[in-house]
């Protein structure tokens, strides 16, 4: 089934929405690059302002294939997991028949492309003897990480069992630093950000706790919330959801595609009356 939005939608809804304030843009996967509308949209992108960025989540595997296109358009930022550091854990937590010299590979090509590249690991059991060695990678490189600790969901009860307590890195980060504050970025999920000669490093860690907002306050399923409201999710048949647990808060855009002004006023109506709690 094809989507049923097209590419010119998706620029139309991230220009309505910058028009009443929107800042940050990210586009996720699955794996951005491999899709078809991924080139149109982010080759007209409109400016970002002087706060706004444009980031691009990508597992790395396509970056080399894609450095060349991607230079032209108006990202600013690439974030890449780098939750294994050898073949076995690479397989281990992915299943896949990639290497771990691929994702490598395609890190140094978004280094060697943009001027901000980011990674980010979940600790689990298969890549706790490696988190040391993804560390270190990223110093060398001088590239911002993130270590998550999982935390539990309907959506990775399968793996929850492998969760890691993120204790034992944040001890580590001590070690080296003494450079560390906690931070409370809005609503979701707190972290302890470390700086390490000019590097930052931060843990979402569980102990820290987390902030919700209106409508959060009565919702049956906040016990399964992990990250807050924190971003607006755009799916390809045109819908808006400020929480992916709550298919009954999606806002659907499609109606109003052919008037900005409309949408945007239907966007902001929609995101009040969720962190006032009277949706």
């Amino acid at each position: 089934m094809l989507p049923e939005l097209c590419s010119e939608h998706y620029v139309e809804i991230i220009s309505a929405m910058q028009n009443t304030g929107l800042k940050r843009v990210y586009f996720t996967g699955g794996e951005p690059p491999v899709s078809p509308l991924a080139r149109p949209v982010l080759e007209r992108l409109p400016a970002a302002g002087p706060d706004g960025s444009y980031t691009l989540f990508t597992n790395g595997t396509r970056m080399r294939a894609n450095c060349a296109c991607l230079s032209s358009t108006r990202l600013d930022k690439v974030k890449i997991p780098l939750h294994y550091f050898s073949d076995a854990s690479l397989r281990a937590i992915t299943s896949t028949r990639i290497g771990i010299a691929t994702i490598l590979e395609g890190i140094e090509a978004a280094r060697e492309t943009f001027e901000r590249v980011e990674l980010n690991c979940v600790l689990v059991q298969d890549n706790a003897h490696e988190i040391r060695a993804i560390l270190d990678f990223a110093l060398e490189r001088r590239l911002p990480v993130q270590f998550i600790e999982m935390v539990g969901t309907d959506f990775n009860q399968g793996r929850a069992i492998s969760a890691v307590a993120a204790d034992d890195t944040v001890a580590y980060l001590r070690s080296l630093t003494r450079d560390e504050h906690t931070e409370v970025a809005g609503v979701g999920q707190e972290r302890r950000v470390f700086r390490i000669d000019g590097v930052e490093i931060d843990v979402i860690h569980r102990h820290l706790g987390r902030h919700h907002v209106g409508q959060c306050g009565t919702c049956p399923l906040r016990t399964k919330c992990v990250e807050g409201f924190w971003a607006l999710r755009v799916d390809h048949a045109g819908g808006l959801q400020p929480c992916l647990l709550r298919d009954d808060l999606r806002l659907d855009l499609t109606s109003l595609l052919t008037n900005p002004r409309q949408l945007a006023a239907a966007v902001a109506a929609h995101v009040a009356a969720f962190t006032e709690g009277t949706q």
